[in-house]
């Protein structure tokens, strides 16, 4: 076993080296405008669905879009995994960013057609998407380790996670303001971000991949990869955790109903809701690349998820616009610091040439957490309303964490990223 620890480097190490310097700013950008498709894509659907349906079954319509990206992902992603490790993952993700290029286009068509229409084209840009997230996840966060020494990949995960964050609140927050101009123009904004990262990404020079144990037929590839999982109960506890915590307390596919029929705001406060998760999480993401956690790594993670939980019921219950976007930063925080964990936790203990498959893994759970999730919070919303929906889900995640930390406890009782056992 290796004895990892995170190792004290200036703020800034990591992006001395230039590759990881280019595919982090690829990352950034691309992330800024999926977070602005989101929203767009939400306020253009509910708003669409109020001209002739009542709150809840607008609601349960925000809900079915998740479900259009989970489908084709959980077909896909177990072959995404084993594409990642089996052929070019810089090639896998240029071609997964061509086809945002073309899903953007698509919706920036929408816009323009008769409602039924529109319909039509956003479930099945929803669709599209959900191919892509089969494929781009995996090679990204396969390829991304390798782009700095092990020792310094706590750091570059923790920058990894503040750049998203960082996307998580600029893209929101502009899409607000040009969707006030039309939808079309958040869409044209997204487009030229998608290119712009696939320049990048072309430029970025890759080290070569490990394809010494992918020559096996893709059924062994599976067998491999699901294998790896369910026998690493560290791994496999942290990636359930996040399954089941999202699944049942994951309340962002209601924002625009929040936002629109709750606080009665406008696009400008959808902004300001789907931001304020990633400012909570980036004040911790860029506290982690400065000083990591280093003791007790377990016992964080679990009660991280204890106080998402909590902010989730405060957001349910919540009437004011500005309370609300707190308690949703609060939980942003908490999540930041399980994904932390888990992400450090899962890297450091999965062999290079499987990271793909397990990618594909972490990618499978964490879909079915979202878009299965958003999916569940709409109908939930359909049946229970939107706001019981949301603070059960939050009293859920509260009792999931002390499920789990008697279901795992190698995984409670994780102490350093050393103990997810590392095999050189």
């Amino acid at each position: 076993m290796s004895n990892i620890k995170a190792p004290r480097l200036p703020p800034l190490g990591v992006f001395r080296h230039r590759s990881y310097a280019q595919f982090w700013f690829m990352r950034v950008i691309a992330s800024m405008g999926l977070q602005m498709q989101a929203v767009a894509i939400g306020w253009q659907i509910y708003n669409l669905a109020r001209d002739s349906m009542n709150i809840e079954k607008s609601a349960f319509l925000l809900g079915m879009v998740g479900l259009a990206q989970f489908v084709p992902l959980f077909f896909l992603s177990l072959i995404g995994g084993q594409a990642v490790d089996k052929y070019n993952r810089k090639i896998i993700i240029i071609l997964a960013l061509l086809l945002e290029v073309v899903l953007s286009a698509t919706l920036m068509l929408s816009t323009k057609s008769p409602t039924h229409m529109a319909f039509i084209m956003i479930f099945s840009v929803a669709a599209g998407f959900g191919v892509i997230r089969a494929f781009l996840p995996p090679a990204m966060s396969a390829l991304g380790p390798n782009l700095v020494p092990r020792e310094e990949l706590p750091q570059a995960i923790a920058w990894n996670s503040l750049g998203f964050q960082g996307a998580s609140i600029i893209g929101p927050s502009i899409a607000g303001f040009l969707y006030i101009s039309g939808a079309v123009n958040v869409y044209l904004t997204c487009l030229i971000l998608q290119i712009i990262a696939v320049l990048v990404i072309i430029l970025t020079q890759t080290p070569p991949q490990d394809y010494s144990k992918t020559q096996e037929k893709f059924i062994v590839l599976i067998k491999e990869g699901l294998g790896f999982v369910w026998n690493n109960k560290i791994v496999l506890g942290a990636i359930s955790l996040d399954l089941a915590v999202v699944l049942l307390a994951g309340a962002t596919a209601l924002m625009p109903v929040f936002a629109r029929d709750i606080l009665h705001e406008n696009a400008k406060a959808l902004g300001i809701l789907r931001a304020a998760p990633s400012v909570g999480a980036a004040l911790v993401a860029l506290i982690l690349a400065i000083n990591p956690i280093r003791e007790k790594v377990g016992l964080w993670m679990f009660g991280a998820v204890c106080v998402f939980g909590l902010a989730t019921i405060g957001f349910g219950a919540s009437r004011v616009l500005y309370l609300s976007a707190f308690f949703l930063a609060i939980a942003g925080a908490a999540d930041m610091i399980s994904v932390y964990v888990r992400q450090s936790l899962m890297q450091l203990a999965t062999p290079d040439n499987m990271r793909g498959r397990v990618g594909a893994v972490s990618t499978l759970f964490i879909s079915a957490s979202n878009e299965l999730g958003e999916f569940q919070s709409g109908l939930a919303a359909r049946f229970l309303g939107p706001v019981m929906a949301v603070i059960l889900g939050g009293f859920g995640a509260i009792a999931v964490a002390g499920a789990w930390m008697k279901l795992f406890k190698p995984l409670k009782d994780a102490n350093q990223f050393s103990d997810a056992q590392i095999k050189d």
